[in-house]
């Protein structure tokens, strides 16, 4: 490949607190040079003046569904639809058709993943077999295999037997695995559609409680306390879960928590109309529960911003709403709806967004310079976003690379786009009317 000339952007890296502009030279995949008014002659030149670079985003949680329902997802799509959200790396769910709870499954997705030449592919392993929360599945099997599975998790639905989640800890602690919690008792939630409140008796649903989160959130803190072990909270929902997180990390509890676009900027008072695009698990919950998770965001409790990108068929989200399924399509619509009401109208520095979507989700993976965190630096591996921030859009889920057209930000009018993504120094997504000279 030729090298290329970045020019004039300006350079935001949370990895290394850098903010100005300047120009960055790409060779052979990896940063040869970060420098102002550097040389064009002899190389592919992007003008970017007026444009942000950053480090690539890491996607922690998203559903690619292949294995299984390749109708709602592929790998191929997910990972395109990654790279136009501006992701060069994606953590994939398990609860897939077979699950992911071998070392021969792990490997096979991983390698397609690899031929595919997308993003990265971080695959999550089962905590128990088939997802059935009986008996572990092969964790350090699949941590040992040519994988290299660093993250294990039952999500979709929760570990209910608490003997079994302590003695996943205890297992993963020994190879410092990282235990991804889908925090949900299911006899408190079982049956419910949206959250338990006003809205759910209007509308004449069965509500899931804040109380089905908050339960197994004080459960798992208490048993990663006990056993040492490096836990993740996946989708956090209410103000007492942040609360807890934010009183066990003073513990020095080793605990990491994420939250999605949706439950940062919509609350229950958005379902109208029993639409089925804003059936989520868990639940929209109440605008006093948004504000504390954006608090959580400016504050630290809050590690990663995770999209739980979950796209299903439109057949599959067109049933009544009590039969239709949760989820949501969230990695090519997470940068401009958060960068348009966190930053623009939310008070949310444009650093600690980015951080939140790079370095943050970085060193809860445990990924460490110099393939991953390393920032935009000389002899890092040229993975990078360019970001139009003065470009105003209309989000299209039709026109979306994904498969998936749930998405509840559908027709919104953002500030933000993605120009190019870089992936390996190569344009592995780049918006047509990017020009190069």
């Amino acid at each position: 490949m030729p090298e290329v000339l970045i020019r004039g952007a300006r350079l935001m890296d949370p990895c290394n607190g850098l903010d100005g502009k300047t120009d960055v030279v790409i060779s052979r995949g990896r940063i040869a040079a970060v420098a102002a008014a550097l040389p064009g002659e002899g190389r592919e030149v992007i003008e970017a003046s007026g444009m942000l670079l950053a480090p690539g985003f890491l996607e922690l949680h998203a559903h690619l569904r292949e294995p299984g329902r390749e109708d709602a997802e592929t790998l191929e799509s997910g990972l395109e639809a990654a790279l136009r959200g501006g992701y060069t790396a994606v953590c994939c769910m398990p609860n897939t058709q077979p699950p992911l709870d071998n070392a021969v499954i792990v490997e096979g997705i991983a390698a397609k993943a690899r031929d595919l030449g997308l993003a990265d592919l971080f695959p999550i392993g089962c905590i128990s077999r088939s997802r059935e929360g009986k008996e572990l599945a092969e964790m350090a099997l699949m941590h040992l295999s040519e994988a290299r599975v660093r993250a294990f998790s039952d999500d979709g639905s929760g570990v209910d037997d608490s003997g079994l989640m302590r003695m996943a800890m205890e297992y993963a602690s020994a190879f410092e695995g990282l235990i991804i919690s889908h925090a949900e008792d299911p006899a408190l939630a079982r049956g419910g559609q949206v959250n338990e409140g006003t809205v759910s008796t209007e509308m004449g649903l069965r509500g899931i409680p804040a109380l089905a989160e908050e339960v197994m959130v004080a459960r798992d803190l208490l048993l990663a306390e006990e056993t040492g072990c490096r836990l993740h909270l996946a989708h956090l929902s209410t103000a007492r879960s942040v609360r807890m997180v934010r009183d066990a990390k003073s513990r020095g509890v080793m605990v990491t928590a994420e939250v999605t676009p949706h439950h940062l900027l919509l609350s229950e008072m958005d379902i109208s109309g029993y639409d089925t695009v804003f059936k989520v698990n868990p639940p929209l919950r109440t605008p006093y529960d948004v504000k504390a998770l954006q608090e959580a965001l400016k504050d630290g409790t809050i590690d990663a911003v995770a999209s739980d990108h979950a796209p299903h068929t439109i057949e599959d989200k067109e049933q009544e709403f009590d039969y239709a399924p949760f989820g949501v399509v969230g990695m090519e619509s997470a940068f401009p709806m958060l960068y348009s009401e966190l930053v623009l109208a939310g008070g949310l520095g444009l650093m600690r967004l980015l951080e939140l979507l790079t370095s943050g989700p970085a060193q809860v993976l445990g990924l460490h310079p110099p393939e991953y965190g390393a920032g935009i630096v000389e002899g890092a591996r040229a993975d990078l976003v360019l970001l139009d921030l003065e470009n105003e859009w209309m989000l299209d889920a039709f026109d979306f690379a994904s498969k998936g057209r749930n998405c509840p930000f559908h027709g919104r009018r953002v500030r933000g786009r993605i120009r190019c993504t870089f992936k390996n120094g190569k344009a592995a997504y780049r918006l047509a009317d990017v020009g190069s000279g």
